[in-house]
């Protein structure tokens, strides 16, 4: 690739102009999808850079879906873009979408186009190393066989770790008796509403996000809880709204980052919260969902490092720093005020983990232990970090100048919420998408109540590539501008 060392390398800023001089002739056609790249080695020496430069240069290349890249293989392109600048609409049908329905269709995908699956909660799984994966999984294999019974409060290796990343990373202190592993959070929450039942002898009454969280109200509903919705505003759980909804035993919040409107509550704010809590002897479920991906501001401690009353049951997991397909979470009871023995409701809860018994295997325990142990998560989530600011600020760049449009939720998570000035519905919106081959989410979706919410679209951009993304938003605003 004599082409790639011919760049002129701008010294103060290397690594964005060996990763631009590749795009580019990605772009126009000069590599194609499955040519080889050089080594790092070599191309580094051929441009005088340090070969960390170069590993960078292509280690953001691949976040961004342009090479593929794995340990002891040949760089290669993954994606082949000759005719199509980045940004370019596609071509655009005016037809409309069905007799008198008065809206104008995008052109549909080609047969042999694969859809762009831009649905939230799915994550970039493909982006860990796969000798970290690998290792993760072997280590789980070699690990002794025992002739006994799984904890069902989970491994305690796994429930010490999780007990030291969130002392690093929410900034509050847990101990491993606290800390429970669970099916994903739907489990924890349907544990949480079980061991409420059981202690009120009657169906619990649970305030939960308006729009919010729908997999996690089926939960509490299918553990025999009910639901009362509370609206949500810019600073989250509108709380005037909450004490005036009446005696509720638990509320459900994501204060972090509201799912799926993506507002953070404000520390006063969370304070009020806990105070409502402790006066009405309320739990309040902390659903500490994807608080690893900020990307504009300061990170938010924890609504459980506030807590010392023992109020917050604090759910956090897996599925979207790593796979969702592991189910696998945890759950910190709260520690009871002023008091070494644990509250009723945490025995309560304790209770109904043993009645159910181990639910996460074993040997994906262990392997979730190898990497959090090995530093290999934390090192993935500074990558995948990287990925998802940057494919942020496309989406921001590409729908801030549409008229009409706002792109909203994108300050942390792995979603945006698209919502518009126009009479088109979300429902209408995401069939023009689904036409083009995009698949997306209603917002609409996410209310309890009817009416709760406006038109709109939820977006993933967990894990689509840079190519994709750019796909899906130029469809996006070619159906909403032209309906």
């Amino acid at each position: 690739m004599d082409q790639i060392g011919a760049i002129a390398v701008d010294q103060s800023s290397k690594v964005s102009s060996v990763a631009a001089r590749v795009r580019g002739m990605v772009h126009d056609g000069t590599l194609r999808e499955g040519d080889p790249l050089p080594s790092t080695r070599a191309l580094a020496a051929e441009l005088g850079v340090a070969r960390g430069t170069v590993v960078a240069a292509y280690e953001q290349l691949d976040g961004e879906g342009y090479l593929r890249t794995r340990h002891g293989a040949v760089a290669r392109v993954a994606a082949d873009l000759h005719g199509r600048t980045t940004g370019a609409p596609p071509a655009v049908g005016t037809d409309t979408a069905g007799s008198g329905s008065g809206a104008v269709g995008v052109a549909a995908a080609p047969p042999s186009a694969p859809l762009i699956d831009c649905r939230p909660g799915i994550p970039a799984v493909t982006a860990i190393r796969q000798r970290d994966w690998r290792a993760a999984w072997r280590a789980a294999a070699s690990a002794p066989l025992r002739n006994a019974i799984a904890d069902p409060l989970g491994s305690p290796d796994l429930r010490a770790q999780v007990v030291a990343q969130l002392g690093l990373a929410r900034g509050f202190t847990a101990t491993v008796d606290r800390v429970l592993v669970t099916a994903g959070t739907s489990e924890a929450l349907s544990l949480v509403t079980e061991a409420l039942r059981g202690l009120l002898g009657r169906a619990p009454v649970v305030a939960v996000e308006d729009p919010g969280y729908r997999t996690g109200h089926r939960a509490v509903t299918s553990a025999g809880g009910s639901l009362v919705g509370v609206p949500v505003g810019e600073d989250g759980l509108d709380l005037d709204a909450l004490e005036a909804a009446g005696p509720v035993d638990a509320v459900l919040v994501s204060p972090t980052h509201q799912y799926p409107l993506g507002s953070v509550m404000p520390v006063a704010r969370r304070r009020r919260l806990l105070a409502w809590a402790a006066d009405t002897g309320s739990v309040v479920v902390e659903d500490d969902y994807d608080s690893e991906f900020r990307h504009r501001g300061a990170p938010v401690p924890a609504l459980a490092a506030l807590d010392v009353e023992g109020s917050v049951l604090h759910v956090g997991g897996f599925s979207k720093t790593l796979d969702p397909r592991l189910r696998c979470a945890s759950l910190v009871l709260p520690a009871a005020a002023g008091a070494a023995a644990g509250s009723p409701l945490t025995d309560a809860v304790l209770a109904a983990r043993r009645a159910r018994g181990a639910v996460v295997a074993e040997p994906v325990q262990a392997a979730l232990v190898h990497l959090l142990r090995t530093g290999a998560l934390r090192r993935h989530l500074g990558r995948v970090r990287r990925d998802y600011t940057h494919r942020r600020a496309r989406i921001a760049a590409r729908l801030g100048v549409v008229a009409g449009l706002e792109a909203r939720a994108l300050n942390g998570g792995l979603h945006a919420v698209v919502t518009w000035s126009g009479p088109a519905t979300g429902a209408q919106i995401a069939r023009l998408l689904a036409d083009a081959g995009v698949l997306v989410a209603t917002l609409e979706e996410y209310g309890l109540a009817p009416g709760s919410t406006p038109p709109g679209i939820v977006f993933g951009y967990g894990a689509v590539t840079l190519p994709e993304l750019d796909r899906a938003l130029d469809a996006l605003v070619t159906a909403v501008t032209a309906t």
